[in-house]
């Protein structure tokens, strides 16, 4: 074989596309039998064979597990994988639906679509209609209270009432203000403490910070904080600070704008020299940076050096540096969980005061929700979830499930919650199949959505092993469902049976997304595998 050259291999319209379905059917099966409160587990080999296997009901643990040998077919999954993975991270849950509606919307368009259907036209009806169907999920949320965040929790657990009550009690006790995080337990108890801690809505400046591969975090314990809207554009700026820090193995969170060259330089040593530092640029600007950087610097201790009052940054030393039991710090926010420290409590309490006044003061409604942010974030609690298990393997799966319904709570407060069991994407279905259109292209949209559409709900009862057809008549509409959990009619709201429209909202759109890519791919290229070619 000549030198530098890499053979492809070609697929073209139908023979290219149906390699795809037929990837996105194998990772379907296997990732949509977990959907549902009666839905089954998975078992996962690890990659090396020597490790054991994960057992688990997470859509995205399992997606994330397969690979397939056929490399058209692996495209699909990976493709898979990304809207299940993106699902994820917007909304922590909702990656199985994810994945069962992408494959319900390329089957459904595969069947509709011929080689004369124009399908940019339909494909461009089918994003435009599910930016409609997104909005009347918002218009149909409910804002969540006590009672529906304990269901939330529950259900997202996989209908684990011990370990959803531990989420909603945690909840609670840091208030909607604050943050909830999670950690493996030392022992086999599952169980929750509350800290004082601060979050900041800015993320690492590089991911070479990460040092949490599975949660894309950097994770820092007992770590010196330093706070300044002065740029740093050269290291030998905080070179006495960062000699002790490197001495004495000690870890620092930079809160402050780096130039390039300067994070570089700083990522390049927690790679090659294991140092423990990340750099997160100030939050939010002008006059509101200079208010919060104030609050950070107050929240760990730390002598605050702005530019706006003329502090020289080349001045600082290691006492100038604050000081916090932890920091976690992902891709676009960063918890910090203070130190119990009495003096920092008390300018805690003082600065509250102050902002408090503020705001007796404060004229327009911006100016006082601003301010009130504020406070409820020096207030703000952070709650610890630590998960236990009698097995690794047992603490992993439960791990995970606690992750998921964390996220899920998250998002219902965010967005608010519907009834769930796949219900309102039920009725949204029956609205499109009762639609009428002259348009051709946009009447294949709205069949595909029709069909699609129902796809969770169909899933869920098959799950349960439930007739469809026992249950599909005596439905009203899209808050009068059925409980495949305790066998009952009703409204699924009171019930108890719910889901974050977050989670759904943002499942239906990637599904779309990728299912959209995949009608309309015409060519497929891939590198040629060893075990295809022969010399």
């Amino acid at each position: 074989m000549q030198q530098g050259f890499t053979p492809k291999d070609l697929h073209f319209s139908d023979d290219g596309r149906s390699k795809l379905i037929s990837g996105i059917k194998k990772i379907s099966r296997a990732v949509k039998s977990t959907l549902g409160p009666r839905g089954n587990t998975v078992l996962i080999e690890s990659q090396e064979h020597l490790h054991g296997i994960t057992v688990t009901k997470d859509g995205v643990t399992v997606a994330k597990s397969i690979s397939l040998l056929d490399p058209t077919e692996n495209l699909a999954v990976r493709m898979m994988k990304e809207a299940a993975d993106k699902t994820a991270t917007l909304a922590g849950d909702g990656t199985t639906t994810a994945i069962v509606l992408t494959e319900a919307l390329v089957s459904a368009g595969t069947d509709m679509m011929s080689d004369t259907t124009n399908r940019t036209e339909v494909l461009k009806h089918l994003v435009d209609e599910t930016m409609k169907i997104s909005e009347k999920l918002k218009s149909r949320g409910k804002k969540v209270d006590g009672n529906t965040l304990r269901d939330v929790a529950i259900i997202s657990a996989n209908n684990d009432k011990k370990v959803g009550d531990i989420i909603a009690d945690v909840y609670e006790g840091v208030g909607t203000d604050g943050v909830v995080t999670i950690e493996k337990s030392q022992s086999n108890e599952t169980y929750y403490e509350i800290t004082k801690g601060i979050k900041i809505a800015r993320g690492y400046s590089s991911p070479l910070f990460i040092n949490n591969q599975k949660r894309d975090e950097c994770i820092l314990e007992d770590t010196h904080v330093l706070v300044s809207d002065a740029e740093i554009s050269n290291v030998l700026q905080i070179e006495s600070i960062l000699k002790p820090i490197i001495n004495e193995g000690k870890k620092l969170m930079i809160i402050a704008p780096c130039a390039p060259n300067v994070i570089n330089t700083l990522a390049a040593n927690v790679v090659k020299n294991n140092l423990k530092i990340v750099n997160i640029p100030p939050p939010d600007f002008g006059y509101r940076q200079h208010e919060l950087m104030q609050d950070i610097a107050i929240s760990v201790g730390a002598t605050y050096f702005s530019e706006k009052t003329g502090d020289d940054l080349s001045l600082i030393s290691f006492s100038d540096l604050g000081h916090c039991s932890k920091v976690i710090v992902g891709r676009s926010s960063a918890v910090i969980i203070k130190d119990d420290v009495s003096v920092v409590d008390e300018n805690i309490s003082s600065r509250v005061s102050e902002l408090h006044d503020a705001n007796k003061l404060s004229k327009t409604k911006a100016e006082k929700d601003f301010i009130l942010s504020r406070i409820a974030s020096l207030n703000g609690g952070i709650g610890v979830v630590y998960v236990g298990g009698n097995t690794d393997l047992e603490q992993k799966e439960l791990y995970d499930r606690v992750d998921d319904a964390v996220c899920a709570v998250n998002s219902a407060l965010e967005e608010g919650i519907i009834p769930g069991a796949g219900l309102v994407l039920r009725d949204i279905a029956l609205d499109y199949g009762n639609k009428n259109t002259d348009d051709d292209s946009k009447g294949i949209a709205y069949s595909i959505l029709s069909i699609a559409l129902v796809s969770p709900f169909s899933q869920i009862l098959e799950n349960a092993g439930i007739d469809h057809n026992k249950i599909t008549p005596k439905l009203r509409g899209w808050k009068y469902g059925y409980d495949v959990k305790n066998n009952r009619f009703g409204y699924l709201l009171g019930l108890g049976v719910i889901d974050p429209v977050k989670v759904t909202r943002s499942a239906l759109e990637n599904a779309v997304s990728v299912a959209s890519t995949i009608l309309s791919t015409n060519a497929i290229v891939t590198m040629a595998r060893s075990y295809e070619t022969t010399d």
